[in-house]
């Protein structure tokens, strides 16, 4: 089976919702990490040296 020019413009893959799903996690993962310094700032106040 040949595709045409036109058929082929119309294949839809998987990568967009895989590249919008990892972009989501590494959000989310750098939002917690972030959270989790500032808590950990706030419950223990050391100044740097």
């Amino acid at each position: 089976m040949e595709l045409n020019n036109e058929e082929m413009m119309n294949v839809k893959g998987g990568a967009i919702s895989f590249n919008i799903a990892a972009l989501i996690t590494g959000i989310a993962t750098g939002l917690v990490t972030f959270l989790v310094g500032v808590w950990d700032g706030y419950l223990n106040p050391n100044k740097c040296k």
